[in-house]
Parts: structure tokens; C-alpha cells; sequence
């Protein structure tokens, strides 16, 4: 069980005198986990509020403030039960690369259709012959999808380096490559990017990773973040993550928060202000802390 709090703050130049916000900020459930409860605090307090679920079935929070305000934060905190017996799947069974591409094509099943929907293009992702060529020799015919997705997890945990310095939000896909660094929504985007331009169907995965000290030090509070992977649709599996910033198959440390095509639908807050100046300074602490056992 994890007890996460994730506390967002905005300091402007001058007074906001309006803003409209949504967030992507309370976690989902899944089949491996339970979201138990979930508070979010804003400040200064909102005129109107409300929770909605989204067309990928994440949580999300509507808020808005009239007040004038030059700071507005948003606390969240949130208590999570993860399934502590997560069994990996066997990387040799399931279909070989070909096999999975001529099924994904023709099958009518509700589930294989519904994964279809994470082959089009998104409004960060695009799929490109270069993309296509960086994967291309990880997914042989003939290779095991499950083995051919770890070996690029690897591929790219071992070929990029993570450097919050050399991209931002927006620097395309074809540059990230290119600069062969970034974090770990590059890394997710860069995946999903490849894999698109592959045939295989692949959706953004959005939410946090504890993140352990090593022995002796104390945890800091405050020095997890928000962590970005991917998942691939399989027959008799389900959706199968990926981490490739940590070169893993998430278990029981990756919290979900949201998933959708890539990081613009499940942005954790995002909105419009009036005023404020300038500029902006933007800050966001997130601790995950592990709490015991439910039960």
C-alpha cells in the first residue's frame, strides 16, 4: 500500500484574475490496483468544482478560481493498494512479431479493435520511416513480440541517456532521436513513436515510481516525480508494460495514474489564466511513500 502526495505550485508575476484548470492527478484503477482514496486541496479556493471520468476512463478534476491570486497551488493526496503477487509473463509464449501483425490486422475481437485505436497518429506522436528504421531490427518475423519489446526496452535504456537538460515538452521525436537523450516521457514517446510505426498498437502510461535510497540513506521527501512508460496490447494478456528509462517491466513500484495516446491526454494539470504577467515559476514536489499491507 503507497500513500502518495503530489503538490503542484504556480507563482506569477502579477495577479491571476481567472483560470480555468484540469488535472489528471487522482490514480485510476486498474486490474492491479486500488485506488482507496484521493483528496485534492487547491489554493485559493475554487468557485466550482468536479470530478469526470475521461474517454480512457482516468480520473480527472475540473476546477476553476476567480479569485485574483499571484500563487495557486494543488495538494494531492492519495492512498494506493498495488497486488503484491504481479507475475510476469513468460517472454517466450505469444505470437512472433509476424504472427501478431497479420492478427492484429484481421481479427474482429472487441479487445484487438479497441487496441487498434493506439496505431493512429496523436497530436505528440507521429509515425515516421525513421522511427521505423530504429526499431525495425529489434522485431524480427520471427522473434517473440514479448522478447522483441524487452530487448528494445534495453535497447533504448542503453542507447539514450536521461538528461533533463537537452529536451523540453515540445522538442519532436525525430530530434530526441537525434540527440539520443532526454527523460522519461521522451523515452516513453520515442517507444510508442517506433513501435506505431511498426504496426504495433502501443498507449502512454502516466503515474509515479518509488523510487528506494540506497542501503543507510534516508529517503528525501519530495524526490520521486512523475514517471512516464508504455504498454502493448496481447492476446491472453492484456496491456504489457514497459519502462525503458529503467530498463524494467513495471510491478509493484509503478503507480498508475492515467493512460491515453501520449503525454498531451493525461497532462497532470494543464489550463488557461488570464493575466499574470510575464511569466510564471512553476514547482512540483511528489513523495511516494510505501505504507504497509491492506488487510
Amino acid at each position: 500500500m503507497y500513500r502518495v502526495r503530489h503538490i503542484t505550485e504556480y507563482k506569477y508575476v502579477s495577479p491571476v484574475s481567472l483560470c480555468y484548470n484540469v488535472a489528471h492527478l487522482m490514480p485510476r484503477d486498474t486490474q492491479l490496483q486500488t485506488c482507496l482514496n484521493s483528496s485534492i486541496k487547491v489554493r485559493p479556493e475554487p468557485i466550482s468544482q468536479q470530478e469526470r471520468v475521461d474517454y480512457f476512463g482516468n480520473k480527472t478534476f475540473y476546477f476553476s478560481v476567480q479569485d485574483a491570486h499571484k500563487t495557486l497551488v494543488i495538494d494531492v493526496v492519495s492512498e494506493i493498494n498495488i497486488t503484491a503477487s504481479i507475475v510476469l509473463p513468460d517472454l517466450t509464449q505469444g505470437p512472433t512479431c509476424k504472427e501478431y501483425l497479420d492478427l492484429i490486422s484481421a481479427s474482429k475481437d472487441p479487445d484487438f479493435l479497441e487496441a487498434r485505436e493506439f496505431l493512429l497518429d496523436s497530436p505528440m506522436i507521429r509515425s515516421s520511416k525513421s522511427l521505423a528504421d530504429y526499431a525495425r531490427e529489434v522485431f524480427q518475423d520471427d522473434v517473440p513480440l514479448l522478447i522483441a519489446l524487452r530487448q528494445f526496452t534495453s535497447k533504448i535504456f542503453t542507447e539514450f541517456k536521461f538528461d533533463p537538460n537537452v529536451t523540453t515538452v515540445a522538442t519532436p521525436l525525430d530530434q530526441v532521436l537525434k540527440l539520443k537523450g532526454g527523460v522519461c516521457q521522451d523515452f516513453a514517446h520515442l517507444a510508442i513513436g517506433c513501435l506505431r510505426s511498426l504496426g504495433f498498437p502501443t498507449r502512454y502510461m502516466s503515474g509515479y515510481l518509488e523510487t528506494l535510497p540506497p542501503p543507510g540513506v534516508e529517503k528525501l521527501i519530495g524526490a520521486d516525480a512523475s514517471h512516464a512508460w508504455f504498454s502493448v496490447f496481447l492476446p491472453n494478456l492484456g496491456w504489457v508494460e514497459f519502462d525503458p528509462t529503467n530498463d524494467v517491466m513495471p510491478t509493484t513500484q509503478h503507480l498508475v495514474t492515467a493512460w491515453g495516446r501520449d503525454y498531451s491526454d493525461v497532462t497532470p494539470l494543464q489550463g488557461v489564466i488570464f493575466d499574470g504577467g510575464e511569466g510564471q515559476t512553476l514547482s512540483v514536489s511528489v513523495d511516494v511513500q510505501r505504507i504497509g499491507r491492506v488487510g
